[in-house]
Formats: structure tokens, C-alpha cells, sequence
């Protein structure tokens, strides 16, 4: 249903942490110029965490609306309590969008069983294709392939975004879950071998910055092209690496800002790039080409 580049957005913010609308448009504009596959909309990237309910829910519509179905829409509308997590799935849904993309539910680490029952009390809750999202060094909690094998089962849970971190766990889940689940990873540094092992596609931070180059990346290692792939890759790579010096999103707001294309703004308790950091997204950034 979706596969290739599917970008993370940011939320952009005005110096006083309120929604930028315009430079919000803006993205919108270069994602679709640029060939990104699919938008996710207020994952971890877009700072969901500081987002209030209402907020999420204006800033998932609002994206909508920008993209106007030239491409899929990806609504994030996990929580870690279930009812608050149909809430906003059925709203997405009622907004237009394609899909929700759903993460474990963090800190209050629930067993395997309990996982299950919390994605399919979404699925039933909700009649629209949903996305699992398992990202346990931020959720403290790892949603093991046997427990998504039993979820693809289910049929509007159509894909999973697997940001466990190896290419193995994605030949895992490619081995045990139904044969017609979509298996993406959420993880730019191994996405490329992912790929060329059989996943679908990559939900992206480093898409932010260089989109064009990770949409031909994906399509590239999704055909088999390693030779394709692997040139782009050697492009880019570094920001897979120097977009995480700090908790995403802030390394990636920072190199935005750097490019011109959002504001500075962040909410508390996230805070702008340290200083320190700011040499190295510069050098990846221009060997990426995404700075001059």
C-alpha cells in the first residue's frame, strides 16, 4: 500500500512555539516537488509528544488539506492509553487520511499480551489501514516479531514501521508476518540494506533535508539496484548519523533552519542544537548538497 521515501515531517514553530503554518505549506511544497513517497504526519518527529490533543489533531488535518492527495498522508495517532489512541485515530480517519501510523505505547511498558490487545482494540475501534510502530530506545518497551506476526493478521493493520535498528530484525519480521504486510523501517542508517534485504520502504528524518535523493535512494534499493543505491548513499549517509547528536527532532529542526526553509522555534523541554553540534550537520549537510 506504501513503500519507498515516507518523510517524518517536522512541525514547524514561530519563536513562541506556536504552529507555523506558512513554512508548514512550504514543506509540503518541497516534499511534493521532490518526489517523497508518502508524508508522515506528527509522528515523533513532528513533536507529538508537545503537541496539546487539539494541536495534533489541527496540525494532522491542516497537513492534509496542504497535501490535497497528491500524496498518502501517514496520521500519527498513537498514545499510550488505548482509548485516547482511537480517539485520535478516528479523527484522522475523519479528516481524510490514508493511514495511522501507531507507536508501542511508551513508559508505562506493557507485556506482549498487552500490546496485542491494544492494537487490536485500534484495529476494531477504527475501520482505516494502521501502521504499527515499534522504537523501543524510546518507548522502553520492544514489540517482538512473534507479537507482530499475530497482529498482521488482522485486517486493517496493514504495515509496521520496525525502528529496532538492524537489517536482522527486519529479515525477522519479513519471515514470520502475513505475506501481504508491509514492513518498513524507521531507522536511516540501516534503511538502504533493509531495503535490499526486502523492506518496503523507509519512514525518514533525514528525508526532512534531502528528499529527492532519499526518494531515488529507496526506489533504487527497493528494485535490487545496489550499485544505484549505494552511490546516493555515500551522498547522504553522514546525516543519518549527525541528525541524531541530539534527541531527534532537534538535530533535523536545526539543519532546516540552517537551510532556510523553517524557523528556529522548538518546545520545551526539547531545546535548539547545541553549538557544538552545529560543524558537523553543516558538513554533512553540503556534502549532502542540501547547503551551499
Amino acid at each position: 500500500m506504501f513503500q519507498g521515501s515516507m518523510v517524518a515531517l517536522v512541525t514547524p514553530m514561530l519563536d513562541d512555539g506556536s504552529v507555523d503554518d506558512t513554512a508548514l505549506a512550504d514543506l509540503i511544497e518541497f516534499h511534493v516537488e521532490s518526489g517523497t513517497d508518502a508524508i508522515v504526519a506528527v509522528g515523533t518527529t513532528g513533536e507529538s509528544a508537545t503537541l496539546t490533543v487539539p494541536e495534533h489533531a489541527q496540525v494532522i488535518k491542516r497537513i492534509i488539506e496542504l497535501v490535497a492527495k497528491r500524496v498518502p498522508v501517514i496520521a500519527g495517532t498513537g498514545a499510550n492509553a488505548t482509548a485516547e489512541a482511537i480517539e485520535l485515530t478516528a479523527f484522522a480517519r475523519d479528516a481524510g487520511a490514508d493511514a495511522c501510523l501507531l507507536v508501542t505505547p511508551y513508559y508505562n511498558k506493557p507485556t506482549q499480551e498487552g500490546l496485542y490487545l491494544h492494537f487490536e482494540a485500534i484495529a476494531k475501534a477504527v475501520n482505516i489501514p494502521q501502521i504499527l510502530y515499534n522504537v523501543p530506545g524510546r518507548t522502553a518497551v520492544d514489540m517482538l516479531p512473534a507479537t507482530t506476526a499475530r497482529l498482521s493478521q488482522l485486517a486493517n493493520i496493514v504495515g509496521i514501521k520496525e525502528a529496532f535498528g538492524t537489517v536482522d530484525r527486519i529479515r525477522e519480521l519479513l519471515e514470520v508476518c502475513a505475506d501481504d504486510f508491509m514492513i518498513v523501517t524507521g531507522d536511516d542508517a540501516t534503511a538502504m540494506e533493509s531495503m535490499l534485504a526486502g523492506a518496503h520502504g523507509d519512514i525518514s528524518v533525514t528525508a526532512n533535508v534531502v528528499p529527492r535523493e532519499m526518494h531515488l535512494m529507496c526506489k533504487a534499493a527497493i528494485a535490487g539496484d545496489r550499485v544505484t543505491a549505494t552511490a546516493i548513499e555515500e551522498k547522504i549517509c553522514d546525516l543519518h548519523r549527525d541528525l541524531f547528536g541530539e534527541s531527534n527532532p532537534i538535530p533535523v529542526k536545526w539543519a532546516l533552519y540552517a537551510m532556510g526553509r523553517i524557523g528556529s522555534g522548538i518546545r520545551l523541554p526539547l531545546t535548539p542544537l547545541a553549538s557544538q553540534y552545529h560543524e558537523a550537520v553543516t558538513v554533512a549537510l553540503k556534502k549532502a548538497g542540501a547547503l551551499s
